[in-house]
């Protein structure tokens, strides 16, 4: 069986842009949603994402 690579975890930042944009999906508020995905992209495209390997 291969080895499974190791996922790095994202920063805390990521990962509460990440439940902010389901918390919205799950509410139906695709305007919310898609906020939190610009922000997250930004975030990481930025250089304040301390997660290696998060940048798009």
């Amino acid at each position: 069986m291969p080895a499974q690579a190791e996922q790095p975890t994202p920063c805390l930042t990521c990962q509460e842009f990440a439940l902010a944009e389901a918390v919205a999906n799950g509410e139906h508020d695709y305007s919310k949603a898609t906020d939190c995905r610009v922000l997250l992209k930004r975030h990481r495209q930025g250089g304040e994402c301390t997660a290696p390997g998060e940048e798009e």
